[in-house]
């Protein structure tokens, strides 16, 4: 198989692009986006997992484009509300992309649990896929704690809330190369990262891994 020159990134989120982008910078590939595909329909995201939703999203643009797609999907799980809001964190207040909606929700629903028990983490799956089917599949999580007071203006979404304690801060007061090496979808992107450079022929022993 002739290795790809390019590979869609399928996501219109800026914040997410970003750190993809930062992940897998120096593969011998084109990372383009679905900016350049203005016209494709939305892929249906109605899947009970992340994992699920990350292979439809994959699955419907490597169909419609003809390109190997990468995808994901990730979220906020918090204990106390039982894994919630989990698959539905961008549109947690019903409003798709509502980061603000979405944050006062979450604390209005945390409101009166002591900080310990405030437990959470951020989980990703990603997805690569061809044409013809799914090639790999791989997750990450970032555990923290969820804050009252936003802190900080590096991330995006739920970030300024999620606080990791072993690092005395929030996910946004991380520098985005520092979270880019430590966060959910920087483990995810780690754990796939074989499997493209397998696509790409660029494999070392180093990182090679058997899939059954």
């Amino acid at each position: 198989m002739t290795p790809p020159t390019t590979i869609l990134i399928a996501t219109k989120n800026r914040g997410k692009l970003r750190e993809v982008q930062d992940i897998l910078a120096g593969l011998p590939v084109v990372l383009t986006t679905l900016d350049q595909f203005p016209d494709l329909p939305d892929a249906v995201e109605d899947a009970d997992s992340f994992e699920g939703n990350a292979e439809r999203k994959a699955m419907h643009y490597a169909r419609l484009t003809g390109l190997w797609t990468l995808a994901d999907d990730s979220g906020l799980e918090v204990d106390k509300l039982g894994g919630a809001p989990g698959v539905y964190s961008a549109r947690y207040a019903g409003r798709q992309g509502d980061d603000a909606a979405n944050n006062d929700k979450l604390i209005a629903q945390l409101a009166g649990v002591p900080p310990k028990q405030r437990t959470a983490r951020f989980r990703c799956a990603v997805a690569l896929a061809g044409p013809e089917g799914i090639l790999a599949t791989a997750c990450g999580t970032f555990e923290g704690l969820i804050v009252d007071d936003p802190r900080g203006s590096n991330g995006f979404g739920y970030d300024p809330h999620f606080f990791v304690p072993e690092l005395g801060m929030t996910a946004a007061q991380l520098p985005p190369e520092r979270k880019n090496r430590i966060s959910h979808r920087a483990q995810a992107l780690a754990a796939i990262l074989p499997d493209i450079q397998r696509l790409l022929g660029t494999e070392t022993g180093s990182h090679r891994r058997d899939r059954t």
